[in-house]
């Protein structure tokens, strides 16, 4: 099936500010075309995927953990370029 968006680039970032010490990894930097429903779909599958909690905030997508590979490699078969931690 053909894709109805075009995804574009996302960054990923670890943040440890204002959390208690604990790593969430974010994934923000969205097309501004995307619409909030598609990135709450792909924080729904990047939250199954991880097996761990999350949230998204402001067109953020918020994993809770270091996940970075695990991210990485689920934001590339949904079709971003994804640039930021490695």
């Amino acid at each position: 099936p053909q894709k109805i968006w075009k995804m574009g680039r996302v960054v990923l970032q670890r943040e440890t500010a204002h959390r208690g010490g604990k790593v969430v990894t974010v994934v923000k930097d969205f097309a501004s075309h995307l619409p909030v429903s598609v990135i709450e779909t792909i924080g729904k599958k990047l939250r199954s995927a991880c097996g761990c909690g999350g949230t998204v905030k402001d067109k953020r997508i918020e994993i809770q953990g270091d996940q970075v590979a695990r991210i990485r490699a689920l934001l590339e078969q949904e079709g971003f370029q994804v640039a930021g931690v490695k």
